[in-house]
């Protein structure tokens, strides 16, 4: 099969069998396929779309592209938790160690940031020392004995979804539900889990700018999880507004401590309370929901959750006093106030384009080679339904390169409308997808 007449075929609208599907994704793996034809095929996909039984097929391929893990060897019951990517998202930094304080095994594998989003990867490697590439039996040893251990997607396991990521990222196909699935999915069916909870985004900050969507592609990771045996749960939650007040990769971190200290932003303690209950609840040993909710509150109040990050933060080579002390962190070098141009209520935000501003800063990635600024990023000192008057101020801008501050806050204002009526409340959780 020639990839020329696979990408022509998915360009035309017509579905693609599981062999043409099963046989680029190989061709690509194995450098047959050059990047150029891969990105080709994305951007058709981007554009036709693929019906469930050809996303299906892309999942399965990613998930058989390299090494099957088997996590046998870790004791108890392994959960995951994945998100679809948000701005100000750490909220896998918060949940994977309070449902490891209680019992349950973490084993996870994250990825890096991916277009206005960021990534868990990144934001570890924020903290001092923190090895995110372990071997198969120091991954091993630190799950049992810690109960989590977090690393970055391994060369091996699904090296087709480790070469469309990078190449999503700069080529403007990352929001592709089909794309989205079978990367997520494929990584997760790759991996030896049992339970896994997904958080599908959903707003201006998402890869699903709506309810519906969101439901669809909750449905269908759901759908394809469960064909492969594992027990799935997925939370729809907001995306209209960032999570917490934090955006970049060390000041996320800071909010996260701040959240397993007790003292963090309500809607992101409330989302991380939310999914660290079904968590637990999904291995059907910890009670019913209600139940693992009081189990997650008594883990964040008692300190154990906290402990347990630390823990692993040691076991994988980083500097554990950070935890405890969050003041030790480095810091941008420079910083500036973003004031309010006129009086009112913040009515709404382009969460995507606080991303993008967060991008502009350092924060991220333009390209594939691009270097990250750990220390850039946004601290908002306003969020959607605040009332602020002229001057006051609404976000602070944090980099270590001040000519980034000009366009970085340019972007900021565009995204933050401003007027005379405070808008209606939103839920933080629109729905589950069991």
């Amino acid at each position: 099969m020639r990839a020329y007449d696979i990408i022509k075929k998915k360009r035309d609208g017509l579905a693609l069998s599981d062999e043409e599907i099963r046989a680029f994704i190989e061709g690509y793996v194995s450098g047959e396929i050059a990047d150029y034809q891969a990105a080709a095929l994305c951007m058709a996909i981007y554009f036709r779309g693929m019906d469930v039984r050809e996303t299906t097929a892309l999942t399965l391929a990613v998930r058989d592209s390299g090494d099957r893990l088997d996590f046998s060897r870790i004791h108890g019951i392994r959960v995951d938790k994945h998100s679809t990517g948000g701005v100000g998202d750490k909220t896998s930094l918060v949940v994977t160690p309070i449902v490891a304080s209680l019992g349950v095994k973490v084993a996870k594998m994250s990825g890096r940031g991916l277009g206005h989003t960021g990534g868990t990867i990144d934001k570890l490697e924020a903290i001092p020392g923190f090895c995110t590439s372990l071997s198969t039996e120091d991954f091993e040893r630190i799950v049992n004995e810690v109960g989590i251990a977090i690393v970055g997607q391994s060369r091996n396991l699904a090296p087709a979804d480790k070469k469309l990521y990078a190449l999503r990222d700069v080529t403007a196909t990352v929001d592709s539900m089909p794309l989205i699935a079978s990367s997520i999915m494929g990584k997760k069916l790759a991996a030896d889990d049992d339970c896994i909870v997904l958080d599908v985004k959903t707003g201006s900050g998402s890869f699903m700018k709506t309810l519906e969507d969101s439901k669809k592609l909750a449905q269908l990771m759901v759908d394809i999880g469960k064909r492969a045996g594992k027990k799935m749960l997925s939370l729809i939650t907001d995306m209209d507004r960032p999570l917490g007040y934090a955006i970049g990769n060390t000041l996320e971190v800071i909010e996260a401590i701040d959240v397993l200290c007790g003292r963090g932003p309500e809607d992101l303690t409330d989302i991380c309370i939310a999914l660290a209950s079904d968590m637990l609840a999904l291995t059907g040993e910890h009670g019913d929901r209600d139940a693992c909710e009081v189990k997650v509150r008594d883990a964040i109040a008692s300190g154990r959750a906290l402990d347990t990050l630390a823990r692993m933060v040691k076991a994988q080579g980083g500097d554990d006093t950070v935890i405890y002390h969050p003041e030790a962190f480095a810091r941008a070098t420079h910083e500036y106030t973003v004031k309010a141009p006129c009086d009112g209520y913040i009515v709404a935000v382009d969460t995507e384009g606080y991303g993008i501003t967060s991008l502009l800063l350092g924060a991220g990635r333009n390209t594939m080679e691009d270097k990250i600024d750990y220390t850039a990023g946004i601290m908002l000192r306003a969020k959607t339904g605040d009332f602020v008057r002229a001057g006051d101020p609404i976000a602070t801008l944090c980099t270590c390169d001040e000519s980034r501050f000009a366009v970085a806050e340019q972007r900021l204002l565009a995204s933050t409308v401003i007027g005379d009526e405070k808008p209606e409340e939103r839920p933080l959780i629109f729905a589950r997808v069991e």
